[in-house]
């Protein structure tokens, strides 16, 4: 086992050895893994001729690429492939600038949540989410380029090889007796539903709460492609509404795609279908300006979704979960899908959350396995919770 020192020897052989050489002395193994893809390389252990040699195309389609850009895509797809070789990887540590960032964590995001991984990066101070993505890489901060070992990337550059050396050594194991774990998602108006279907499952299950988010979505479905959980409650749908409208907590296209390749048993709901999601009140686009506004906190305002605007979610939630071969149960709350949908709240329209519904009822096309349940209850009503706990345990194995 060892830990893994990734990064361009043909710029900064000399930063990656000084990485890798910190870690051995903490008295952990490491190797260092060129992806450089303009030659050199002495010091490294894995050369870069062999991560290439991991691309579908072959080493040439990595290192006899004549564009830098083309070049660093390809050998991002040939390290991600030689990283799946690996099966005695402890950690990983990257170290670059905007390219190597880039080819590194695009790597790095394809390996199991809880496999260490850090990088030290010249943009880590900034909008980091294209690199990170749904995993749980660390990033931090080089303060300077990393171009050279002086004073400050000395540093920063050890405290980043001792604490890899450290996540390497004292890695937490799972106890054989851990209950079964059940993702779920969850926003602010929705959580008196997910509360109360955690209090009913947390006995005999690990509930894993995921912020709908965007990014909260698609870690949640992260793991259910790897394995980590035994089904989804999926209350919170709303980052459709975001997809679909234009609001920065949006889902990708492949939402509820891991539920449809891996047959999870999956119970689902319209939480917070009915808001579009954006910044602080200034940031709302212009077009947006004129329509139903709420000020959920200084960082976030909520637009309320209309007629046509919950046709289409829930048109498109239908034709997604069509997709999923596992059993499905996908429960309406006919009194209102978040905290202010509901009589005398900001976002009460029961227009707009029956055209959701009546598309949903249009289009989900239902099975001894795949079934449309209609409660005339709110979503935070602790009997729909309940409802939502008793499906699921209907149709998961014991």
């Amino acid at each position: 086992m060892a830990v893994l020192v990734i990064g361009t020897c043909d710029t900064k052989a000399a930063e990656l050895a000084y990485a890798r050489d910190c870690i051995r002395a903490a008295g952990v193994a490491a190797q260092l893994v060129d992806v450089g893809t303009r030659g050199g390389g002495d010091e490294a252990d894995v050369p870069a001729a062999e991560v290439a040699g991991h691309h579908p195309d072959g080493a040439a389609a990595v290192l006899g690429a004549t564009d830098r850009g083309v070049a660093v895509t390809a050998m991002a797809a040939a390290l991600t492939r030689y990283l799946a070789t690996r099966n005695d990887i402890d950690a990983v540590l990257g170290l670059g600038g905007t390219g190597n960032t880039a080819l590194v964590t695009a790597a790095l995001r394809a390996l199991p949540v809880g496999l260490p991984k850090l990088m030290v990066s010249t943009v880590a101070s900034g909008n980091v989410a294209p690199y990170v993505g749904a995993t749980d890489i660390t990033m931090m901060h080089s303060v300077v380029d990393i171009a050279g070992l002086n004073a400050i990337s000395r540093r920063v550059i050890a405290n980043a090889a001792h604490a890899v050396a450290g996540m390497a050594t004292w890695r937490e194991a799972s106890g054989a007796g851990d209950r079964p774990a059940i993702g779920m998602t969850m926003f602010g108006v929705t959580t008196p539903c997910v509360t109360e279907i955690r209090r009913l499952l947390e006995q005999d299950h690990d509930c894993l709460v995921f912020h709908a988010t965007g990014t909260g979505g698609q870690s949640m479905e992260k793991l259910a492609e790897g394995g980590f959980l035994r089904g989804v409650i999926d209350a919170t749908t709303t980052e459709v509404a975001d997809f679909l409208v234009g609001g920065v907590f949006a889902c990708s296209e492949d939402r509820f795609g891991a539920i449809a390749r891996t047959g999870l048993p999956y119970v689902g709901s319209t939480g917070a279908a009915d808001m579009v999601n954006f910044g602080a009140m200034e940031t709302v686009p212009e077009k947006f300006r004129g329509r139903r506004l709420h000020v959920h906190n200084a960082q976030v305002t909520l637009m309320r979704t209309t007629v046509e605007e919950n046709a289409a979610i829930g048109a498109w939630i239908a034709a997604r979960l069509n997709l999923c071969p596992g059993p499905v149960r996908f429960l309406l709350p006919l009194g209102g899908v978040s905290a202010i949908d509901a009589p005398g709240q900001p976002f009460h329209d029961p227009a707009a959350d029956e055209a959701l519904f009546q598309a949903l009822r249009r289009d989900l096309r239902q099975t001894a396995d795949r079934q449309l349940i209609e409660l005339p209850l709110h979503i935070n009503d602790p009997d729909f919770a309940a409802a939502l706990v008793r499906e699921f345990r209907a149709i998961v194995t014991p």
